[in-house]
């Protein structure tokens, strides 16, 4: 595969993407301005950039084991290093892990009844863990050259060996991986060839993140460095015990995401023209990923450099303090997400739901399902959104519909089935699993859902292509597998539409309740002030965006403060306790809050 070093020098040649690789440095930004690249401080001259500066660090041992995620360029990450401790006149053994790995094809029977056979789209989490993937005599054959000044073990799963030394981590966003894939540069664990990016996120995202993962909470609290592996040849890394003080920081105060962004076949203008500083060399953003904890990295700086990590490592580590009272119902889950859903200039999204509980258990894996809520953000008049059924559905009928459009490529009148509602600003839209929905055009939605979010049964999409040019799969069998048809008419604005209430009023604030359904674990509260208001997370992280106003300053019980402007996600762990958000705009604002229902079984 092409990873060398020289091959890497050009973005292009590695990932496939119009949006920029996240910078080594901080980034000036106006300081009301959305960011790109927030970052948790850390102490001055603690984070590393450099193979030069990491080989001065590793110098002075004799063994040493370099572990990673899925993607890595590996060779080109031996090849750099190996120049740099050369220039320190050291000369490295180094073994690959991979030839301690079962043969590809026996990891591909391992892993072939969870890649949901023909289906384009779904598997089922492989519930195996790293160690499946090798042969344990192979492992076990693997030694330090003695007559070597050091030896090297790289590559995903050294870990493995139960080598004494330092143990050193390459981390790789996920959103990275992607456009990696999407360039045809990377493999799957134990794969000899690339897959179509289509089939390779399928199975990274059921079996490699699976057993990734798995394998990451085991080493949570051995790592020595870290490394962020996304620029090939500007790696930036921190000691394991200075990342992991910065995480049990970040759990009791606070933190954000690092956000990215994706075009899609209906996406719109709004997010591009408000933030002028995302690529403007793309049709549209289509997706804000605010906060999807199984895909965002979380950034962290000293002032002089940048470093990023996936966000599982908070979870594997301070997951208690993070969930609080939902610690042993969530585990390592995170279970809120928060993104951007714009087609303001676009087009509708595909009519579609999304699976009932007992459906994505069974079929997927997956521990809770993906019930939304629709806060409308922005919208032009007019503008509506598909939610539930209208009165006189015919089940019947409307799936003939649905399968006579596929087949022949024929547009359908789908307000003949399908009730619409008019979108107005804030409001809040509750679609529990199995609702039928779509956001129509020239609406910003901010997507307040429970964490699962591939799960997409679309059953009509406008006859639209793909930005490949090709047909999306729908999956009508799907859908009316998992369809609420009582969802109609009357009861749409009764159940799923939801009822603004205040709850408590004070000098120049207001606390609005905006009940969700009675399926959801999560609500949502919306702090209305002129000044500032007080929080308590009262044993639940609080998930928080500035939806109306330029900016604010939260401050924690801990001493801890930021400031987080419009559209900025940003998360009140429940070891925070108390917290204070404090105007900074010269009007009042609005913060929409997510949190976990104290009372809410799943």
């Amino acid at each position: 595969m092409p990873n060398t070093s020289t091959d890497l020098r050009n973005d292009a040649t590695f990932r496939r993407t119009k949006l920029s690789v996240a910078p080594a440095k901080p980034c000036s930004n106006s300081e009301d301005a959305y960011s790109l690249y927030p970052a948790f401080p850390l102490e001055s001259e603690t984070i590393g950039f450099g193979f030069e500066i990491l080989a001065v660090q590793l110098a002075s041992q004799r063994i040493i084991r370099i572990d990673g995620f899925v993607g890595v360029f590996w060779e080109n990450f031996r090849e750099r290093l190996q120049e740099a401790l050369s220039r320190l006149n050291i000369t490295a053994t180094w073994i690959d892990v991979s030839l301690a790995q079962r043969s590809a094809a026996d990891i591909e029977a391992i892993v072939k009844p969870f890649l949901g056979d023909d289906d384009p789209l779904f598997g089922t989490r492989f519930f195996g863990q790293l160690m499946d993937f090798f042969d344990p005599e192979l492992l076990r054959a693997l030694r330090p050259d003695p007559d070597a000044l050091m030896t090297i073990l790289y590559g995903c799963g050294s870990a493995l060996v139960e080598w004494e030394g330092p143990l050193v981590y390459v981390d790789l966003p996920k959103n990275e991986l992607q456009y990696r894939s999407r360039a045809g540069q990377v493999r799957n664990i134990g794969a000899e060839v690339s897959l179509t990016p289509q089939q390779q996120y399928k199975r990274f995202y059921f079996v490699d993140w699976q057993v990734l993962n798995r394998h990451k909470s085991i080493l949570s609290d051995r790592v020595d460095w870290f490394v962020d592996g996304q620029r090939p040849d500007e790696p930036t890394f921190v000691a394991g015990t200075i990342l992991r003080d910065a995480l049990e920081r970040m759990s009791r105060n606070f933190f954000r995401a690092r956000p990215w962004f994706e075009p899609g076949p209906w996406g719109g203008q709004w997010l591009k023209k408000r933030l002028p500083q995302l690529s403007q060399d793309v049709p549209n953003y289509a997706w804000s990923f605010e906060l999807i904890s199984p895909e965002n990295g979380l950034a962290f700086s000293d002032g002089q450099y940048l470093l990023e990590v996936s966000f599982d490592w908070l979870m594997y580590r301070n997951f208690r303090e993070v969930l609080g009272e939902s610690a042993d119902r969530f585990g390592f889950d995170f279970p809120i997400r928060f993104d951007f859903l714009d087609t303001f200039e676009g087009g509708n999204l595909s009519l579609q739901c999304h699976p009932r509980q007992d459906y994505i258990q069974k079929h997927f894996g997956e521990p809770f399902t993906q019930d939304e809520t629709y806060y409308l953000l922005d919208c032009k008049a007019g503008a509506e959104v598909y939610l539930g059924f209208r009165e006189d559905i015919d089940p019947i009928e409307f799936r003939t519909e649905l399968e006579q459009s596929f087949r022949n490529s024929t547009t359908m009148d789908v307000k003949r089935f399908v009730n619409s509602v008019p979108a107005r600003r804030h409001d809040l839209l509750l679609i529990p699993n199995g609702t039928i929905h779509c956001s129509g055009a020239d609406i910003v939605v901010l997507e307040i859902s429970a964490t699962p979010y591939i799960f997409t049964f679309k059953m009509y999409d406008w006859l639209r292509l793909g930005l490949d040019g090709n047909p999306r799969p729908l999956n009508i069998a799907r859908a009316f597998d998992n369809l609420c048809f009582e969802r109609r008419g009357a009861e749409v604005p009764r159940q799923l539409i939801s009822q603004p209430k205040v709850i408590a009023l004070g000098d120049n604030w207001r606390i609005v309740h905006l009940p969700t359904h009675a399926v959801h674990f999560y609500d949502v509260h919306r702090y209305e002030f002129e000044t500032e208001v007080m929080g308590n997370t009262t044993g639940s992280p609080h998930v928080l965006m500035l939806v109306e106003g330029s900016s604010l300053m939260v401050e924690t019980h801990n001493g801890m403060t930021e400031r987080f402007n419009f559209l900025e996600t940003f998360v009140v762990p429940a070891a925070a306790g108390s917290y204070k958000l404090v105007n900074l705009s010269n009007d009042p604002v609005k913060v929409i809050k997510a949190f976990i229902k104290s009372t809410h079984p799943l």
